[in-house]
């Protein structure tokens, strides 16, 4: 955002009343004189520049007359004439006017008073505005000088000096000469005026403005937080100060695609700037741009137009038809039109607006590369490539000499070049292109999310996916160009699962490298949870609906914040364990692939015309299979619309997970959708690593079918949540027990809850979920848990420890929450006991299910949490006893037994080789296209599990804890983790033929045998 300079009008005081005794009145024109330079000086505060202007042409006449041309009055007199028409855009009437000031200070006061500084300030801005910097330069550099010698290094007027001359080279994009300048001036002010001071807040933000435009959008959001902290205590609310402000910090929020923060921020300064200065003040021009600018990249073109248009006319009206101002409120209509395809309208806008910039601030500044590259937008739309082409070629220079080459508007504007050269059928000029532009978006999100929390960061990588997803349509376009399979299969390594990975690393650095006061954080952001957790779960109670919702907002953004500042003080051992660059990823990956083995990367994405025209098809769902072998060679293939792939995939999990008949029927059907085509492009090979998206993250490719057989007959399938996961780890620690094995919770307690039908006739171990928490807006009179016991958990546990002497056994009363997460990092963890993950169907008979959950009566659907790691989970110990009621506030809280995915998120497994989800729908969750399944699966990855074995739907007590003991069976051989399981599905499958009782469970993560394992007494499987 372009920030206007320290421009100053010295004010003089006079008197209203007469003079006093004994001395000669003042002259009637005098008089006269001073009340029209205060009516002028109360008419450019409104910003009513010409009747500012009028005003003091009047007193400026009546001064020279009574007091000569020399007087210091006329000289404020003519300053203020000079502000006003550099407001208007009238550049060339505002020189002489405080040319002729300078004359008259150095005149009367000598040419090193400090007013002739506060001058030649004035002066310079002047030609700053016109993009005169030569000129400008020698002027501030001379103000400085003089301020430094007639007031010392350390005066405030001096640290001014500092801030203009900075904006003098920041407006020049020489960011390296402005950053120390501005840092000096900060330094200064808090020194002479304290930290709080309002001008310690102007330096704060000049310096956060600097870090943003070099897209340091971290940087700068903290220098404005503390400046918008300054001015609210200083000013209140309410202040113009706090309008700008809160616009700055809503530009950053907008640049990071952070809508919902930036809008609110853009509405308060519109706010304050409309009851302050009235709705017709041209200052409102900005906050209605930004809000216009906002809505429009939301695609809300009605709110948008509106907003822009009165922009322009308060602009035109105030400052006349030629100021720059009015040239970016022409651009942005301009931009609107485009994007509606209303290209007759937007290019006259971006003819008009071009010339008044280029004379205001020079052929080569970058605002006027915003006329040059939307025109040169409209006509690429418009398939007028020749004349595109050189409008481009010549706002990239413009835009990489004054942001620096890895600014965000530049990636844009490599982006849009790209397509012209697509749009010319030159696709080998269009790669490095691409290229190039995500690799300035990929070290944007080295840089600038390091320190976002976990919600942030996720909608930020949201934000990115646009560009990311045009790689995607470029691959579907040209699937035979190598360069161009590379390019796309590297954004998804980079980028797939990317929030998972960055969360868990910052778990790493605390628990592996960081110090007591992180962990100290950590610990508050756990006790968080947990209290986040059982208030979900309590439901509003007694308390109002709004208070409710008030409390549970308050404990998120608290997490937040802790989530933040862990991710701030990790930020650099993060750095030093950085992915691969763009150019490197796929190779690394390649390399850690076994050699009989491929990966398969599946790829859910929004296919966009590359090209867009008015009338061409909106954007469509779409699969794309990636696949990478050894040699570091890539095939693809385009899938088709994910809608029958999604639905197919769905049919297929409801048949297994109900048993029906007409299982192999489903699974034909999406073998034959996104697996038969596959065969070609593998090679023959059966060992595969697969990356699933969307859907198809839910289902077991072990039980597709070939129309001959299971692939589990042919095909060893482990499951990453992207190729980037094959890669190396840091070495963890030893961790101190071989295994742990909590199972078979004791759900009876001294409460039992209400009988039903449900919980009588379940043995299932998932979380049917009749009934959810209360509606979160609604009271809730009653909660209950029906549980039933577990008795192939514990047979399950005494196995695994019949085979692992040494594992740690937790049964019955001692199978608690509190002992799962004090628990320090094991080899190996099993976890037998109920599973939930809300929003499923209802329990049936003999299945680890909890069968009752939430309040008796209520709509599960409206009353779940919208967070899926609050909605998915585990019980333990105690969970029968977790009833509540209005009237009864002293009875257990539902926590104490219950362990949400967000709680399980913070434990210690780094070091930890398997963790086994014995339970039910445990590898269910929200699917989130491109960043995985949002549940427990991703609350187990992120506290360090190398793996995790999940099931993906309600799974039989006795069969699971057969499949189990075969699985540490096979284990125990040195298999593989993924293909010990497949040797013990198909074992199990002799005699449970259905895959509903062998296939409910997946690998996802390391296949590599387990490093140390110490083998029991063996028994054959029963």
């Amino acid at each position: 955002m372009r920030r206007i300079p320290g421009w100053v009008v010295v004010v003089c005081l006079f008197w209203a009343a007469g003079s006093p005794a004994g001395e000669e009145k003042p002259d009637v024109r005098l008089q006269e004189a001073r009340a029209a330079y205060a009516e002028a000086m109360k008419s450019d505060k409104e910003g009513k520049y010409a009747k500012t202007v009028a005003q003091g042409g009047h007193a400026l006449a009546l001064l020279e007359a009574v007091l000569g041309g020399s007087h210091p009055e006329v000289a404020n007199c003519l300053d203020l004439l000079g502000a006003s028409h550099r407001r208007q855009g009238e550049l060339d009437r505002a020189e002489p006017l405080l040319q002729r000031v300078l004359a008259i200070r150095e005149e009367a006061l000598g040419k090193k008073h400090p007013d002739v500084a506060q001058s030649l300030n004035n002066l310079a801005n002047l030609y700053l505005e016109q993009g005169l910097f030569g000129q400008a330069e020698p002027l501030h550099q001379r103000a400085l000088a003089i301020r430094e010698e007639a007031l010392g290094r350390s005066h405030p007027l001096v640290a001014a000096s500092l801030n203009n001359l900075a904006v003098l080279y920041d407006q020049q994009g020489l960011y390296g000469r402005a950053e120390p300048l501005y840092q000096r001036a900060l330094a200064v002010r808090e020194e002479a005026l304290g930290r709080n001071h309002p001008s310690v807040a102007t330096s704060l933000s000049n310096l956060a403005i600097l870090y943003s435009e070099q897209g340091l959008y971290g940087r700068a959001e903290a220098l404005h937080l503390r400046a918008l902290a300054i001015r609210e205590e200083d000013f209140g609310t309410h202040h113009l100060d706090i309008a700008s402000t809160l616009s700055n910090l809503a530009n950053i929020y907008h640049e990071q695609g952070l809508y919902g923060q930036a809008e609110p921020l853009y509405q308060r300064a519109l706010a304050i700037k409309e009851e302050a200065l009235g709705r017709n003040h041209p200052s409102i021009a900005i906050p209605l741009h930004n809000l216009a600018l906002l809505y429009s990249e939301q695609g809300l073109y009605d709110r948008a137009e509106p907003l822009y248009q009165r922009a322009l006319a308060l602009r035109e009206e105030a400052l006349g038809k030629k100021h720059p101002d009015v040239a970016q409120s022409l651009n942005g209509l301009a931009d609107l039109y485009v994007k509606q395809g209303r290209y007759g309208r937007a290019e006259p806008l971006y003819r008009r607006a071009l010339p008044l910039l280029e004379a205001a601030h020079g052929k080569n500044h970058p605002e006027a590369a915003q006329s040059l590259s939307g025109l040169a937008n409209l006509y690429v739309q418009q398939g007028r490539y020749s004349r595109a082409e050189p409008l481009y070629q010549r706002a990239l220079p413009m835009l990489e000499a004054a942001l620096g080459k890895n600014h965000p508007h530049v990636a844009r504007e490599l982006n849009g070049l790209a397509l012209l050269k697509l749009g010319q059928r030159r696709l080998g000029a269009a790669i490095p292109l691409f290229t190039r532009a995500f690799s300035v978006s990929e070290r944007r999100l080295r840089q600038e999310a390091l320190d976002f929390s976990e919600s942030r960061l996720a909608r930020f990588l949201q934000f990115l996916r646009t560009d990311e997803e045009r790689l995607y349509a470029l691959l579907r376009a040209h699937p035979d160009n190598a360069s161009v399979r590379r390019l796309a299969l590297g954004a998804a390594l980079l980028l797939k699962g990317r929030s998972v990975e960055e969360t868990a690393d910052i778990s790493r650095a605390v628990y592996r490298s960081l110090g007591q006061q992180e962990h100290d954080t950590f610990e508050r952001l756990r006790s968080l949870r947990t209290q986040l957790a059982q208030l979900s779960h309590e439901g509003p109670g007694s308390r109002p609906p709004a208070t409710y919702q008030q409390q549970l907002q308050a404990l998120v953004e608290q997490g937040d914040a802790l989530e933040a500042d862990l991710a701030r003080r990790s930020a650099p051992l993060r750095t030093l364990a950085a992915l691969p660059a763009l150019a490197d990823i796929v190779a690394h990956v390649a390399q850690a692939l076994p050699q009989d083995g491929a990966l398969v990367e599946f790829i859910t994405y929004e296919d966009r015309p590359l090209l867009p025209r008015p009338g061409t098809p909106k954007a469509q769902l779409r699969y794309l299979a990636l696949v990478l072998f050894p040699d570091a060679t890539t095939r693809v293939l385009d899938l088709g619309l994910a809608e029958p792939i999604d639905s197919a995939a769905s049919h297929l999990r409801d048949a297994l997970a109900n048993r029906d008949a007409s299982l192999q029927t489903q699974a034909q059907a999406l073998y034959a959708l996104v697996f038969q085509p596959l065969l070609p492009l593998l090679g023959g090979r059966r060992h595969l690593f697969l990356s699933p998206d969307g859907q198809l993250a839910l289902v077991p490719f072990a039980a597709l079918h070939d129309s001959h057989q299971f692939l589990v007959d042919s095909f060893d399938f482990t499951y990453v949540t992207s190729g980037k996961d094959l890669l190396p780890r840091p070495e963890q620690t030893a961790p101190e027990a071989s295994a742990v094995v909590l199972a078979d919770p004791d759900f009876s307690a001294a409460l039992q809850p209400p009988a039903s039908p449900i919980a009588e006739a379940s043995a299932e171990r998932s979380s049917s979920v009749g009934r959810f928490f209360a509606s979160l807006g609604e009271r809730q009179t009653h909660r209950a848990w029906a549980t039933v016991p577990l008795p192939g958990t514990r047979e399950e546990a005494k196995a695994i420890q019949r085979l692992l002497p040494d594992a740690q056994l937790f049964l019955g009363p001692a199978a608690t929450k509190e002992r799962l997460l004090s628990l320090p990092a094991p080899g190996i963890l099993h976890l037998a006991t109920h599973g939930f993950f809300l929003d499923d169907t209802p329990a049936s008979p003999h299945s680890r299910a909890v069968g009752h959950f939430g309040a008796l009566g209520e709509n599960p659907r409206e009353s779940r949490p919208p967070d899926p790691l609050l909605r998915s989970g585990l019980l333990f110990s105690g969970a029968g006893a977790l009833t509540s009621s209005t009237s009864s506030p002293t009875r257990p809280p539902p926590n104490t037994a219950v362990v949400t995915a967000l709680e399980l998120a913070g434990l210690d497994l780094w070091g930890t080789q398997l963790v086994v989800l014995s339970a039910c729908d445990t590898g269910r969750g929200d699917v989130k296209l491109g960043q995985g399944v949002y549940g427990l699966r991703r609350a187990f990855i992120v506290a360090g599990a190398e793996t995790v074995v999940m099931s993906l739907w309600k799974v039989k007590d006795d069969t699971t804890s057969q499949l189990m003991e075969a699985y540490y069976r096979n284990l125990l051989t040195g298999q593989g983790r993924a293909s010990a399981l497949r040797e013990a599905m198909l074992w199990l499958r002799a005699s449970k033929p259905h895959p509903h009782y062998w296939a409910p469970f997946v690998v996802l993560g390391r296949d590599a045998p387990l490093r140390v394992l110490a083998p029991g007494p063996r028994e054959p499987p029963r």
